[in-house]
């Protein structure tokens, strides 16, 4: 099957994110553009990255007014990514909205709580409870707004899985064995991730930042 590896090239250099893309792109499934590389090199940049055959996820995390999100994504047509992202904190209309504005072929996918978050985060912005139950009720209220899966750490992926069979998990911050985890708080393994349910991960730092990206992602993918 093909890589569940999406490598997440974080950089407003495109001709670094091509070099990059190019060393891996036998080894990955696909390639992650995130808000600096958008903000850098807009719609033209991902094209440019389209180029290289590669499916694209375009991580915006857009949260705002339903009709504003529709919108902006009605306004990214033509770049077709195989995934994007909104932000399940959003509301279910706003979720609805974003995925009736999407192509039919883009996986829209919901975060739900960002990994570089823990539950002493969620207290400061007023929500009790603990991160997996936070990420169980926005899991939910994804499920029922209609998108097609949710963006959540590996350590909450089990669980959401069982919530949803049928939704589509991507699984960001997850770190080899003996990876360093950098800022993010709530890490797992890529196996650990792959067996508990995770669709596609998301690998950024321990293949960009490695001496021999290609050989990072050949050893991440030969864990799988």
């Amino acid at each position: 099957m093909t890589s569940r590896i999406y490598v997440a090239l974080d950089t407003p250099d495109i001709d670094k994110a091509k070099a990059i893309a190019t060393r891996v792109r036998h080894h990955v499934g696909g390639i992650k553009l995130g808000l600096e590389f958008f903000m850098a090199n807009g719609r033209h940049g991902v094209l440019e990255m389209h180029d290289l055959g590669l499916p694209i996820f375009l991580d915006l995390k857009l949260h705002d007014i339903p009709n504003t999100v529709g919108k902006a994504i009605q306004a990214l047509r033509g770049l077709e990514p195989a995934v994007l992202t909104v932000h399940a904190s959003g509301g279910r209309a706003m979720l609805e909205d974003a995925k009736a504005a999407a192509p039919s072929n883009t996986k829209v996918v919901a975060v739900t709580m960002l990994t570089s978050l823990d539950e002493n985060d969620l207290r400061a912005t007023g929500v009790t409870g603990s991160a997996h139950d936070q990420v169980l009720r926005l899991t939910e209220l994804a499920m029922d707004a209609g998108v097609d899966g949710i963006v959540c750490s590996g350590e909450e992926v089990k669980a959401a899985h069982k919530l949803w069979p049928k939704g589509f998990f991507v699984v960001p911050g997850v770190r080899p064995a003996n990876g360093a985890i950098g800022d993010q708080k709530r890490v797992v393994t890529p196996r650990a991730a792959v067996d508990a349910g995770a669709s596609i991960l998301v690998v950024g730092r321990p293949i960009t930042a490695a001496e021999d990206p290609d050989l990072a992602a050949r050893e991440i993918g030969a864990t799988l």
